[in-house]
């Protein structure tokens, strides 16, 4: 059991949920606020996508950053902010027997310089590096993250100074974490989330969740989640694990069926599980210290 876990709040994503939940938080003002409420409510980190506010999709434009750390930042509320860096590697292939047709709707390919692009602007405390590729849901849809594009993106956070959160969503995806640790591209105490439940990764399960955490490099400080209905009682899986927590509306819409969440309302749920399982959830300063990161400028 972890009694002195941390929460993380996703307060957005990118995924294609814009429509589904009346107040999903799309514009940088309105991710921003999202941000401020979970901090309020006691997330200790926020953890940051943006949207193209002209359509609700996921983005990597520099000046939406900006706009929502600057928000952020001004308004006086502490909170840890960890950027996702994770855009830009998605791969959609053509139908049948023309893969090579790509769709080019679904497809957003750079290298992994321009992924970090915001993270060279901004430079936050925290940002995401997802540790490998995989089949995101069903369809021609692929996430791309080769190992060279992982170790320029590890050479290059830790050269900013950046902690990366080394994002796991399957076995294969840790093993490739003990390599960044054994090659010196990650610096300190590794910080790993364990995603769980998106397909075709790793599902949300107890057996599937131990043995992850079995394999986990010697000293990591590490979460997990688990989408949709499973988000809430994951909570008490991933303390009672020894791990630390995220919830918010990149993974789940709901509070309970049929009433629609907000991301604060996440985190005190969050927040009362922990709690009532004797536990003393740690604030923004805390984790700073925790991990090693440099206080926010």
């Amino acid at each position: 059991m972890n009694f002195e876990p941390f929460v993380t709040c996703a307060v957005t994503g990118a995924g294609d949920t814009a429509g589904k939940h009346p107040d999903l938080p799309v514009t940088p003002v309105q991710i921003a606020a999202a941000a401020v409420e979970a901090a309020r409510a006691g997330a200790a980190v926020a953890h940051i996508h943006v949207r193209a506010p002209e359509t609700g999709r996921g983005s990597r434009r520099v000046e939406l950053y900006r706009e929502v750390v600057e928000r952020v930042r001004d308004s006086g509320v502490d909170v840890v902010l960890n950027l996702t860096a994770g855009m830009g590697g998605d791969l959609g292939f053509g139908p049948g027997e023309t893969p090579l047709e790509l769709d080019v709707e679904a497809t957003d390919m750079v290298g992994p310089m321009a992924r970090l692009d915001h993270i060279e602007a901004l430079r936050p405390e925290i940002c995401t590096l997802d540790c490998g590729s995989m089949n995101f849901g069903d369809g021609n849809f692929v996430v791309v993250n080769t190992p060279e594009m992982l170790r320029a993106k590890a050479r290059r956070i830790m050269e900013l100074g950046v902690k990366p959160e080394l994002e796991v969503f399957d076995t294969g995806h840790l093993w490739f974490v003990e390599q960044l640790v054994a090659e010196g591209l990650i610096a300190g105490t590794p910080l790993i989330q364990l995603c769980t439940g998106i397909p075709y990764g790793a599902p949300s399960d107890l057996g599937t969740l131990l043995a992850m955490v079995n394999r986990l490099p010697a000293g990591s400080v590490w979460s997990s989640f688990a989408i949709s209905r499973m988000q809430l009682p994951w909570v008490a899986a991933a303390a009672l694990a020894g791990g630390n927590i995220r919830v918010g509306l990149e993974d789940n819409l709901y509070l309970e069926r049929g009433v629609f969440a907000s991301n604060g309302a996440l985190v005190e749920r969050a927040l009362e599980i922990l709690v009532r399982m004797g536990a003393s959830p740690l604030g923004p300063a805390e984790v700073r210290a925790r991990l090693g990161l440099r206080a926010p400028s």
